[in-house]
């Protein structure tokens, strides 16, 4: 057995929406920094729900417009809500710029960019660099190899770094803070 639901008559949606729509989109344009296409779909899911309660109508309030304003707020909060807890999309632009991971070229050219780039390096800063991050040693068992304190090895390895991110191409990421003693 199905049960009849009670929605709002076309009549009084059309009303309502031809009385509130423009107040309402302006509104959620607002809320959604102007996204007309985010807030046109509010307005109608704002619109949606009033259709779909009847009883709003009946409510002691004079206007529909705090009612209407209310739900479209929420609704802006919970789309909001729910597109941050999605990883954000990627456009066909990105993927055709990203490199394939099963073509070994971009790997190569890498490896030789950094390869050259390391060996701009002063012999210190070189000597460092190649034990800390080709050979996986530790900064004391580093310092304990060269014959030299720990925090030199730190701060060698942090100013090499510095100067491969200026000469490798593409590479975007800043090191800040300053070295440890």
């Amino acid at each position: 057995m199905t049960t009849a639901t009670a929605t709002t008559d076309e009549r009084t949606l059309a009303e309502l929406q031809r009385e509130h729509g423009a107040a309402l989109l302006s509104f959620l344009l607002g809320l959604t920094y102007g996204d007309q296409q985010r807030a046109e779909d509010l307005v109608q899911e704002t619109l949606v729900r009033a259709w779909q309660h009847p009883e709003a109508f009946e409510a002691p309030y004079e206007s529909m417009r705090p009612w209407l304003f209310t739900v479209g707020r929420r609704l802006a909060i919970d789309a909001r809500r729910s597109r941050l807890a999605r990883p954000a999309e990627v456009g066909e632009g990105a993927l055709a710029t990203t490199a394939d991971p099963a073509d070994v070229t971009e790997s190569a050219v890498a490896a030789l960019d950094v390869r050259a780039a390391v060996r701009g390096l002063s012999p210190e800063h070189r000597a460092v660099l190649v034990r800390l991050y080709f050979h996986g040693l530790t900064v004391n068992e580093a310092a304990a190899e060269l014959g030299i304190p720990a925090g030199t090895v730190k701060s060698r390895s942090y100013y090499a770094l510095r100067a491969l991110g200026r000469c490798l191409p593409g590479y975007s990421r800043t090191l800040s803070g300053s070295p440890s003693p």
